[in-house]
């Protein structure tokens, strides 16, 4: 039985024949030749351009403080996108398919998506399908920009205060994007280097906690003058997360531990200082 049953309009607007298929997000901003021939029977109001390609040039990276859902950083599921679509807001949607994050979703309800806090606006417990918005921000801040009808994402419900604590702190909150520059294999483990901007690299440390495309992972070299850092991924690891799929040059979603943002803020504060004298 659906819980929500605002998703049958929503599932019969996606399944127009006429609906063009793009590939990636990043092609509704920049839709092929052909499809001025195509007649909608609906009205979609694309975000304008300008939206999603301006930057903010900003000091120093800015984070988000405000912590309203936790994860863990252990992915419960590998969902695939099963559309990605314009919304009437300016926005996009997304529905994507789980087997097992619905047994007690609500309206509202975050989900972490590729280490993306986003919020359940749809769902239908009978297709195992859920819907998120996507702003034009959470485009130009993340690697979902990247994803097509098909791909593969990490899925992980917010912390309940029941829940067993196996990764660490996640806000959901991506800090950045890096490359994939390299993945070598070890026996049946493998290594992964990512390279990211500098306003990054200085919070990721050996040994330390890092959320890539929302999976909780240990540092375990960091190459300054590369601008890099590395991890492993032993063999079950790879079985349930989606950074082995994703080639080099591909890009990765990042959160950096919270604890290095917070001891900065403290040093520059002078608090610490005042507490000496």
């Amino acid at each position: 039985m659906a819980i929500s049953s605002s998703l049958t309009p929503f599932s019969k607007t996606l399944a127009n024949p006429f609906f063009p298929k793009l590939s990636t997000i990043s092609h509704l901003l920049n839709p092929p030749p052909n499809t001025h021939n195509l007649k909608f029977t609906f009205n979609l109001k694309a975000p304008r351009l300008s939206l999603l390609l301006t930057t903010h040039h900003n000091p120093k990276p800015k984070f988000n403080s405000t912590i309203r859902s936790l994860f863990t950083g252990i992915v419960e599921d590998m969902g695939e996108v099963r559309h990605v679509g314009s919304s009437n807001d300016g926005g996009f949607t997304m529905r994507i398919h789980t087997k097992t994050l619905l047994e007690d979703v609500n309206l509202g309800d975050s989900i972490s998506v590729n280490g993306t806090c986003l919020t359940v606006t749809q769902f239908d417990t009978q297709l195992g399908e859920f819907v998120v918005g996507l702003s034009p921000e959470t485009l130009r801040k993340t690697s979902l920009i990247e994803l097509k009808n098909g791909s593969l994402v990490n899925l992980e419900r917010a912390l309940k205060p029941s829940t067993r604590m196996g990764g660490h702190f996640v806000q959901g909150h991506v800090d950045g994007t890096g490359e994939i520059v390299t993945k070598e294999r070890e026996g049946d483990s493998l290594w992964v280097k990512v390279k990211t901007a500098p306003e990054l690299l200085k919070y990721i440390v050996p040994k330390g906690f890092i959320a890539v495309d929302g999976t909780s992972l240990t540092v375990v070299k960091v190459f300054d003058e590369e601008e890099c850092f590395n991890f492993m991924l032993v063999d079950y690891t790879q079985q349930k997360v989606v950074i082995p799929l994703k080639n080099v040059g591909q890009k990765v979603n990042l959160e950096v531990d919270i604890l290095g943002k917070y001891v900065e803020r403290l040093l520059s504060s002078g608090f610490v200082n005042a507490m000496i004298s």
